[in-house]
């Protein structure tokens, strides 16, 4: 059974169902982004250039080829020693992320990707700050509950800051033993280079985080571009489909959001209606649109949180919902009847 694919429960066991995912997913990218940050000082993975040794779940890991040299083992004992200690792992590693991502997408990214975690993280600050969730968005989106702020710049910046020097001397750390490197930074001991690294990394970092989280992910990251390949080679992957024969629903879920009297004074009455999973979108994709124009969609399944929320306060069941298998398929060839390829 897939769990991440539910047969269109009633209304309201779809809105739980939907908001229990997205506290399970922050729990997975909080664990996972903890274990980014710690797995060099465990030896969970890293690489020492000092020593030029591999380490992976605490033990040194190696080709088994330096008995070559030596004499100690034959030159087929060491051709064997590469298959099992380097092809194999590799293989199987791959193989196993694309299988995955073959069959879910680019779950990796919405669920566990460390930098997709900042990415959140920065959009939430960033709206806050102007209403926007990118510094490129041509207007603001509107979100029930959130009235931009000023006093919200100096956090975003000072956030996007912490994040890149973060991201600087954790890699730092993965490729020097983590002990030095914090206890040089703690000193003042660090080294000339090491210093010039944290620095340029953090400024490259910083940058990146500000201005192009939403452009790297989308172009920049080649986990997520394989992950997208392998996702769109395949008609029965997970899928959200929208039910297009509903779309006059969609035209009052986002002023259904923002009735009453708690949300009178955040209503604008020029905001655009039936975009309440646009807005959520932290991709800022269009989650209403077809496959392959959803190329990089990460399945967070924020779109179908927004939608269960809004439809359901409406009496209404959600006309997103996640498809997979056979109900992904019969989603795909209908996508395909009523929007062929464009050719040239």
């Amino acid at each position: 059974m897939d769990l991440l694919a539910p047969t269109a429960p009633p209304a309201g066991a779809a809105a739980g169902r939907a908001q229990a995912l997205q506290v399970w997913r922050r729990r997975t990218q909080i664990g996972f982004f903890v274990l980014f940050l710690l797995a060099p000082s465990l030896n969970l993975l890293r690489f020492d250039l000092y020593e030029t040794q591999l380490w992976v779940l605490g033990m040194r890991w190696s080709l088994g080829i330096d008995g070559l040299l030596t004499g100690e083992i034959s030159a087929t004992q060491a051709a064997l020693n590469l298959v099992w200690r380097a092809l194999l792992p590799a293989v199987l590693l791959v193989g196993g992320f694309l299988a995955l991502a073959y069959r879910y997408g680019r779950i990796y990214c919405g669920w566990l990707c460390p930098h997709f975690s900042l990415v959140e993280s920065l959009n939430g600050l960033l709206h806050r700050a102007c209403g926007k969730l990118s510094l490129w968005d041509r207007a603001p989106v509107h979100r029930a509950g959130v009235t931009p702020q000023r006093r919200w710049w100096p956090l975003f910046a000072l956030s996007c800051l912490l994040a890149g020097f973060a991201w600087a001397i954790t890699l730092l750390t993965y490729l020097l033993p983590p002990q030095l490197i914090w206890s040089g930074l703690f000193s003042g001991t660090l080294s000339a280079n090491q210093l010039r690294f944290l620095l340029v990394g953090t400024a490259v970092f910083s940058a990146e985080f500000a201005f192009a989280r939403h452009l790297f992910c989308r172009f920049g990251c080649a986990v997520g571009l394989f992950q997208s390949l392998a996702w769109m080679a395949n008609p029965r992957g997970l899928v959200v489909s929208f039910e297009r024969e509903r779309a006059r629903d969609c035209r009052s879920c986002q002023s259904e959001q923002r009735s009453g009297p708690a949300h009178a004074a955040l209503a604008a009455p020029s905001a655009p209606l039936g975009n309440a999973c646009d807005s959520v979108c932290p991709m800022r994709l269009q989650p209403r649109n077809i496959k392959r124009r959803m190329f990089s969609c990460v399945q967070c399944g924020q779109c179908l949180d927004a939608c269960d929320s809004t439809q359901t306060a409406q009496g209404r069941s959600p006309t997103l919902q996640w498809r997979i298998g056979a109900d992904a398929l019969r989603e795909t060839l209908r996508q395909r009847r009523a929007h062929p390829p464009e050719h040239s």
